[in-house]
């Protein structure tokens, strides 16, 4: 209840560090929904194996229905831009993979570096809430009798470290929530990075194998060519 009325008698001080813990916990729950559960892909293993297996199939087109069912996920837009590349030199693609990887990132990491500027605004207007509370304690003192200085110099310094927990208990919130969601946008640009890798590992094989096979099939039917001459034998 103090800390309510400390609320109440103080908005002008205490509405922007409300305020800022609104913003804050918009921002934890968009991320945290977004990196947890929108973005990650539950089988990503199966994923590429089908991926693997559409493209050595010569079934492309097959290929990038499968990335548009997953289209929320970013692993499946990265293999997408690849397959959508695959007839084009391997240059063309790996910039093609850059460019949504840079995209992609960015949209991973956005609005959770709000966070710690919160946490620190959160942190200087408790500061600054406990600054002043003492200046108004101490202003009171000095023209109180000296019966009721006692008092209010207990309700300057309570009001005082009410400000400093407030901005305290925004704060602490906002940089724990901030290392989870950076270490979780962290892990989400490494699976990225390796499912570009992959992807590209994929194109590679179908192109050495389409390449591969008719140099194999010209070499066996040039022996089988060879097999069958009958060889010249000299005359005496």
């Amino acid at each position: 209840m103090d800390f309510l009325n400390f609320v109440k008698d103080n908005l002008g001080h205490t509405a922007p560090l409300i305020l800022s813990a609104a913003l804050a916990v918009a921002i934890i729950v968009e991320r945290a929904r977004t990196l947890f559960v929108t973005y990650p892909m539950k089988n990503a293993q199966a994923f590429f194996d089908r991926v693997r297996e559409l493209v050595l199939a010569g079934n492309t087109a097959s290929a990038i229905a499968l990335c548009d069912e997953n289209g929320d996920k970013p692993l499946a837009k990265v293999v997408k831009t690849a397959l959508l590349r695959a007839h084009q030199p391997e240059p063309v693609i790996e910039n093609g993979l850059e460019l949504t990887l840079s995209e992609l990132m960015h949209s991973i990491q956005k609005r959770t570096s709000f966070l710690a500027t919160i946490a620190n605004v959160a942190t200087l207007l408790g500061l600054f809430g406990t600054i002043l509370g003492l200046i108004h304690s101490f202003q009171a003192v000095g023209h109180a009798d000296a019966q009721q200085k006692s008092a209010l110099l207990a309700a300057g310094i309570s009001t005082s470290m009410n400000a400093t927990m407030f901005g305290l208990g925004v704060a602490i919130p906002c940089m724990v929530a901030f290392s989870l969601l950076v270490n979780r946008a962290n892990s989400l640009n490494s699976e990225l990075e390796r499912g570009s890798v992959r992807i590209l590992d994929i194109l590679k094989q179908r192109f050495y194998a389409g390449v591969i096979e008719p140099v194999q099939n010209g070499h066996d039917h040039a022996e089988s060519e060879k097999s069958n001459v009958t060889p010249i034998r000299k005359a005496a």
